[in-house]
């Protein structure tokens, strides 16, 4: 029979935000919060929350709680077929995730020492996307 996390992982980036969201954590940062993810993504906690935790079980993602904020990190992976899934989303091409790289770069902005200390939709980040 089928291993079912080979299948959970390939499910997992079949959704176009979970697709954007991994492709963010192999190519900008590999340390998102969940109310950043939110606003880059745009979409509500529920959704980014459930998106993040099927990419967690898929062993795609790592995740820590830090007082109030939820981090996700990238998991590495030492399985060569993981690897070359991985590799496939890190090789996507860039032009298809530039929106995208742009609002999370412009989100990542407004940490302070490295850290997240915004939450989701503040005012902070509306003023922000209207640079």
């Amino acid at each position: 029979m089928m291993d079912e996390k080979y299948i959970d992982a390939l499910k997992a980036l079949s959704e176009p935000n979970r697709l954007r969201l991994f492709w963010l954590f192999l190519h900008v940062d590999e340390c998102i919060a969940v109310a950043e993810a939110m606003d880059i993504i745009g979409d509500t906690q529920y959704n980014v929350s459930r998106n993040l935790k099927m990419l967690y079980r898929a062993g795609l993602l790592n995740h820590q709680k830090q007082g109030k904020w939820v981090f996700y990190t990238l998991r590495e992976q030492g399985e060569p077929h993981c690897k070359a899934l991985v590799d496939s989303v890190r090789f996507l091409p860039k032009d298809e995730f530039k929106d995208v790289t742009k609002r999370c770069l412009q989100r990542l902005s407004l940490r302070v020492d490295g850290q997240c200390v915004i939450g989701a939709d503040s005012d902070v980040w509306q003023q922000k996307l209207n640079e």
